[in-house]
Formats: C-alpha cells, structure tokens, sequence
C-alpha cells in the first residue's frame, strides 16, 4: 500500500481518535490517505497553535494522543508553542508535520529546515521517516513515548516523496504494559518514617490526577487525615468539600496555604514535578524532610532533596501504603490543618454577595462561575492575572476538570483547548477563562468553534491592559511600564463569528448570565470588565500575612 495509507492506518491500529491542524502541500498524501479514514477524524484549524492546543487537552481529559499537524516550515514552527506546553505540562500528544522531498534535504531549497532539530527540545522524542518500510515501528515506538509517563509529545516529520512510495508492511499490534512498581522495602521505611511523624502534609502534583492514583490518594487521606495541598494542576485530587483538603498552592507570595507546610514535620510529596511550582518557594531554608513518591526519580534541587523516594507506578506505591495503614492506623496533630482550611474558606466567601457595578472583583466571578458549574464540568484556563485568581479560588470536586497551563504557561490555550474539551467531554459543560489578551491570541478558532457548533462558554476579563505582566512590575518596581491596548466592539466580534454575546456589568446579574450561557446551543461568549485593584489589594494582604495556629 502507499505509504501514506499504511501511516494511517498505523494510528487507526494505536486508536488514535482525532488529528488537528492545518494542511500543506508537502502533506497532501498524508491528508488525502486521512481523509478516506472512517475511524480517525481530522479537525481543521485556523491556525497551527490552535491545533496543538487542541490536541495538548484531549490529551489531558482522556490520557490518550491526538494529532497535531502542519506542513513543513512556517506550519512546523505555529505548531511549537502549543507543543512545548503540552511537552511540558505532561500530556500525551503526537506532532505530525510534512517536509519538502527527501532528495532536497541536503541543500539549500524553499521552505527547508531542520525541523526534527527544532522539536528535539520541546518533545519527548523527535524523528523524520527516512524509509517507508520503518512507518509501524516508527508509529509505535511514538505513541508508546507518548504515553509512558511522564506523558509528553512526540514528534514524526514525513517527506512528500516517501509519503507517495509503495510498503508491503503492516500496523504493528498494540501491546499494553504494566509500569514498574516501587519495592516493598522501599514502602516499609516510607510507612516507618511516616509513623514517626507529628504532622505530616502531603503535597499532591500532576500525577495524582490520574484516575487510579486520585482514587488510592482519596483512600489515603481517609485513613489518616492528612491535609493536601495540590498544584495548579492537580486541582480536584482530592474533594474540595473533603476536610482534609487545603486547597491551592502555587503563588509566588507565601499565602495561607503555605503555612500548612511551614508547620509540618514531614512533606509527603506525591507525583509532584519542579516545574509546577519552585521548591525554594516552599523550602527556603532547604530544612524541610520530604518523601517523594512518582513514577521517576526526583530531579536534583537544592530545595528539594528527599530523604526517601518511592520510584514507580504512583496508585500503586500508594495502595501498598494503604495495605499498612489497613494493619496499623495512624493518628497525627491536624489542628494547624484545619485552621489552613478554615482561613481560606473564609477567604473564598468574602465577597460571594457582592453588589458592585461597572467592573466585578474577580473572587465573586469565581464564586459564581464555581456554583453554576457542575461536579463534573470542565473549566479551562488562559494564562495571565485571571489564571492566579482561578488557581487560588476555583477549587474541584473530581481531577481533571480545571485545566490551567502550569509548565510552559504559554497564553493562547483556552479557547482552543475549550474546543477539544467539548469533543473529548461532550457531555460537560466546558467553560474558558481568559484575559481579553490572552483570548485575542487565538482569536481566529472561534470560526472553529461555530462550525463545529461546540457546546463551549469563554468568558473573558476585561481589563484593555497585560494585567499580570503591570501586577508584577507594581510589586517589583513601584510602578509598570506602558501595557495597555484597545479592544473591539464585544458582541459584534461574537455576532460576526455566529456566537452568542454578553455583556455583564452588574455582580448581581453574572450567576444567571453563566446559567443562560451554558445553556445556549453552540458557543457563547461573555465578557466581564474585570476590577484588578484587587491585585495589588491580595499582595498587600498576603505581605501581612502571619500564620495562624
């Protein structure tokens, strides 16, 4: 068969679902072979970045790669962004671009790069088929990279002239495998160390929000007690409404959350990776005992040196912890815990009955967008000041359902990422949060959007400026430099895109207007000019703060 064909055929074998981009004319075997495809859907894109967002979330809602594509050169290079922050946000992800003929690669010629080189450091793996017959190993090897954990994005470059060849090769079968588990001595000193502790906290990261972890997890926490607090990413490990859950940490201020761990003896971290939130922000003085349990080794920081770790399958390590405590219970001191808890449910509510008009606080925003979202609805965040605000005051009840770029937190991923969230979760509600900036940016997929008539609501927070990058200057400098734009007329931009609009100006009308909006049929947009004083407000605040005992 045609080596395009055999390439599809490839993925259809690895159950791969959905391919997103935009097409070339390097890639036109590829496409034409997709196309006469009935088990494997390609979504066109207005834009490359779009599409590799749009395949990071689908990624990150069902643990399976979709396809991001583009042809060769300028195609490659819109794909990277996207493709680096779901490299480095741990979501499977299969990048698929074009390349001019094989017999041109050698020399000088249009359009022409390297472009295996450029991926190499974004992805998890990066090649180009250099023989049609290698395709089913090429596939495999690729999708299995993607998926063994730390999940993360692969890269396969095929060349117009290989694609149109003749292979006699078939799909290679697919094979599960069965990760490594930690050994049961390594458990015994892990539990031991743990008997010895007063008070204990875990700090749960990204890996606890796979399914098998979060349920051994909750189990866990049943038994002892013991507080979590959870990255931007792995909001909803455990119930909001569970006592032992102390929400969100991850400012770079010291908060209410972090004197939970200024107070433990020991921190038990679970699936937790660097680059979700700096150790030196939450070990200053490196004097903090700390047990590391994850699928690979902890990376090497002066901040985060744990004196025990539990290496491989991460539900694993943490039933045969809850084998011991079904032996021998353990009872800590949570008293400082449950104060961390109380403190910041005070500070969810303080302003869930406000009545402002002209511009709304963004912490009656969240409460309002948190009680019209269901249990199992999907919030997406952008990146920019609205994104500290959803990771400190939107809390979960179920994993996966906030989705905040945390690794690479690159601006831009919301509204495609709410794309594939409502072909990945079509019967949840999906709502995007972004700042007028950031929604701008990709601004292009709401045609993407209408006509695949996506079940979606975008919000975005007005605020005409780069509201985070002013936030930062202020605490820095005393003052920010010139970050202000203009923005365009709201609902005629939804109106000409065939969106519903909104526009919500009044507190006490922003409940029933999220309602309204996530009942319309299609994509709805609402637009609320933001209060960002209360920026400055939170960081003159958390300045002041002092733990409570």
């Amino acid at each position: 068969m045609k080596a395009s064909d055999l390439f599809v055929k490839c993925l259809e074998e690895e159950g791969i679902e959905y391919i997103f981009g935009v097409p070339g004319e390097e890639n036109a075997h590829f496409m034409i072979s997709l196309d006469e495809s009935t088990r494997v859907r390609f979504i066109l894109t207005r834009h490359e970045q779009g599409a590799a967002f749009m395949a990071e979330v689908y990624g990150r809602l069902t643990g399976r790669p979709a396809g991001c594509l583009g042809t060769l050169g300028p195609g490659s290079t819109n794909l990277m962004t996207g493709v680096g922050d779901s490299n480095m946000d741990r979501s499977p992800m299969l990048v698929l671009t074009g390349q001019g003929a094989s017999t041109r690669l050698h020399k000088e010629s249009h359009q022409v790069m390297d472009v295996v080189s450029m991926f190499r450091p974004i992805t998890k793996w990066a090649t180009t088929i250099h023989h049609q017959d290698i395709i089913p190993e090429v596939v495999r090897k690729a999708v299995r990279l993607a998926t063994t954990e730390k999940p993360g994005a692969v890269h396969i470059e095929l060349c117009e002239d290989i694609a149109a060849t003749q292979s006699a090769k078939k799909p290679l079968a697919v094979t599960r495998l069965r990760r490594p588990v930690a050994a049961d001595k390594i458990m015994d000193q892990i539990f031991d160390r743990l008997r010895q502790a007063k008070r204990p906290i875990i700090l749960a990261g990204n890996g606890c929000i796979r399914r098998r972890a979060t349920r051994q997890l909750r189990l866990f926490c049943e038994a002892t007690g013991i507080g979590v607090v959870n990255t931007f990413m792995a909001k909803g490990c455990v119930d909001m409404d569970a006592d032992y859950c102390l929400y969100t940490i991850g400012l770079g201020a010291k908060d209410i959350v972090t004197c939970g761990i200024d107070a433990s003896d020991l921190v038990l971290s679970i699936g937790f990776d660097l680059v979700e939130y700096h150790p030196s922000l939450w070990n200053p003085d490196c004097d903090k005992s700390i047990i590391h349990l994850d699928f690979l080794p902890a990376e090497t920081d002066e901040h985060y040196h744990p004196e025990l770790e539990a290496v491989g399958d991460l539900a694993h390590s943490l039933w045969m912890l809850n084998e011991r405590l079904e032996k021998e219970p353990l009872t800590f001191d949570l008293t400082q815990q449950a104060g961390v808890r109380r403190d910041m449910k005070e500070e969810f509510a303080l302003y869930a009955d406000d009545e402002t008009e002209g511009s709304i606080r963004p912490q009656k925003v969240l409460w309002d967008v948190r009680r019209a979202m269901a249990p199992t609805d999907i919030l997406l965040s952008d990146v920019g000041a609205h994104k500290m605000w959803i990771a400190r005051h939107f809390q979960c009840h179920e994993p996966n359902t906030c989705l905040i770029p945390n690794g690479f937190c690159s601006m831009g991923f919301a509204l495609p990422g709410a794309i594939a969230a409502a072909l990945a979760k079509p019967d949840c509600g999906i709502v995007a949060i972004a700042g007028d900036a950031g929604f701008l940016m990709n601004v292009q997929e709401m045609e993407t959007a209408r006509r695949l008539n996506s079940n979606i609501t975008c919000m975005v927070w007005e605020d005409k400026a780069y509201g985070l990058i002013a936030w930062k200057q202020q605490n820095t400098f005393g003052r920010h430099t010139e970050l202000s734009f203009g923005n365009p007329d709201w609902i005629r931009l939804a109106e000409s895109f065939g969106w519903q609009g909104h526009i919500v100006t009044r507190s006490l009308d922003l409940y029933d207007t999220i309602k309204a909006a996530m009942a319309e049929e299609g994509p709805s947009l609402i637009v609320v000019p933001i209060d960002y004083r209360e920026n400055m407000a939170l960081t003159e605040r958390l300045g002041e703060l002092t733990c409570s005992i």
